[in-house]
Parts: structure tokens; sequence; C-alpha cells
């Protein structure tokens, strides 16, 4: 499990979306092998400038501006070149930044009301978080999803779907979990643009700045537990795609 407590190929439903975000953030299968650092910065001007035309004045500005601003400190204190040659090297690290969090938004807006869109954002959650490729629950006619991390705040359930249809389904895996792990906190969150929902580029600081509740020993434990207990994921086969799932009938009627 890559930062995840799934060994299992993520479903198809949720891969364009994970491989797209990503190819956008400069991982996975693909970013290029061995692309020095200006290569890889012009690749991420090129495509965060498609979809964010202002980018270039944003840069621009963020340069120019700690650079006029030594020029004028120079000036006053009378070491202009001196303040400038510190100022340079500031007004170019405030560009990078821009770039990078533009880039990021850029990122999230593409991926946004793609199904799996929830599952590929939680990949790029910091270190600390075990989450799993694929949906924990799923409602295969609505193709509503419900992905899992857990990290020291505890469970953590994201829903992808409309509220509140998409609520029923947590709640009844957030119950299931609570039985499993009665000591550990089972948290929901309901990812989208709504009301009562966390959008998609700010879930990952939503969680990141959630209290700690157990311990980074008790986060493997759970993980573990979570991956052993196999009544806690729904019976997607490996690779399947979950809204194409058939029923056993004969399994059903106890045959």
């Amino acid at each position: 499990m890559a930062r995840g407590s799934s060994g299992s190929s993520p479903a198809p439903d949720a891969a364009p979306a994970r491989r797209g975000f990503l190819r956008r953030r400069g991982g996975g299968d693909g970013a290029p092998k061995k692309q020095g650092r200006v290569a890889q910065l012009r690749a991420v001007f090129t495509m965060t400038r498609k979809a964010d035309p202002a980018l270039p004045w944003w840069m621009l500005l963020g340069f120019f501006g700690p650079v006029a601003l030594g020029v004028a400190i120079g000036a006053a204190v009378d070491h202009p070149y001196y303040v400038l040659v510190l100022s340079v090297p500031l007004g170019f690290l405030l560009a990078t930044f821009i770039l990078a969090r533009r880039a990021e938004r850029a990122a999230y807006t593409q991926i946004a009301g793609q199904p799996g869109a929830v599952g590929a954002a939680l990949t790029s959650l910091r270190r600390g978080w075990n989450v799993d490729q694929e949906p924990v629950a799923f409602d295969q006619r609505t193709q509503d999803l419900v992905f899992r991390a857990v990290g020291r705040p505890g469970v953590v359930l994201v829903t992808e779907g409309p509220l509140p249809r998409v609520n029923r389904l947590a709640d009844a895996e957030r119950k299931k979990t609570a039985r499993l792990l009665p000591n550990v906190p089972v948290t929901v969150l309901h990812a989208g643009d709504g009301a009562d929902q966390v959008p998609l580029q700010k879930l990952n600081s939503k969680l990141s700045r959630m209290r700690p509740a157990i311990s980074k020993q008790e986060v493997s434990e759970v993980s573990r537990r979570l991956r052993a207990l196999g009544g806690v994921r729904p019976p997607i086969p490996k690779g399947v795609d979950p809204t194409r799932v058939r029923p056993d009938r004969k399994a059903m009627r106890g045959r």
C-alpha cells in the first residue's frame, strides 16, 4: 500500500482522475524520468497557463514586487545593489510559489466532477495518513462513493456525491467502522462545493488540521485491522468497476 491500506489496483472509475491528478502534480506514471528542474517548471507552467491564462501576470507581479521594494529600500539606505542582489532571489521564490499554488488549483479544477476525484485528491496527503486507493463503500445505482483515510485524527470517511443522498451511505459505513473500532474516532467529511461540504482543493488541508486523537503506532494498528477485516470493504473484486458489479444470486440464496 502506497500510503494506503489497500494493495489492490484502483477501480477503473477512479483511475483516470487519479492518474491525471498525479501527472499534473508531477508524480505517477506520467512523470518524465530524469527530468531537470527547469524542464519541470516549464512543463508545469505550460499546463497551468492553459487552465489559468492570468498566471504569467501573477508570476510577474510576484517577481517584480520584491525587486521593486528592494530597489526602494536600497535607495533609502544608500546600498541599492546590495539590496537588489537579495531581492532578486526572493522575487524568484515568490514567483515559483505562485506557480505551485495556481498549478495545484488548476489540477483540482480539472479533476473536479470526475468519478474518483476525491480518491485522486487524497493521494497527495502528507505522511502520516493511510489512504485506501479504492472506495470503501459505493452505491451502484447512484455511483456515490465513500473513501477512507486513517491518520492520527482517527478514521476519516470522505464522501463523493450530493447531499443528503450520500450521507446515508456514509452513515452506514461510519456505524460499521465504529462497531469494529469502538475506541477510535470516526469522522465523516463531505467533499463538494455545496453547503456543509469541503471544496476539493481544501480537502487535504482540512484533514491535516484535524486534531490528533491516536498515536502513530495506533494508526498502523488500525490500518492493519481494517485491511484484515474483509467485512469492512465492499465486495469489489480487484480492478473491477464498482458500477458494473453484479451480485452472486446463488450465494444470496444460500447455495
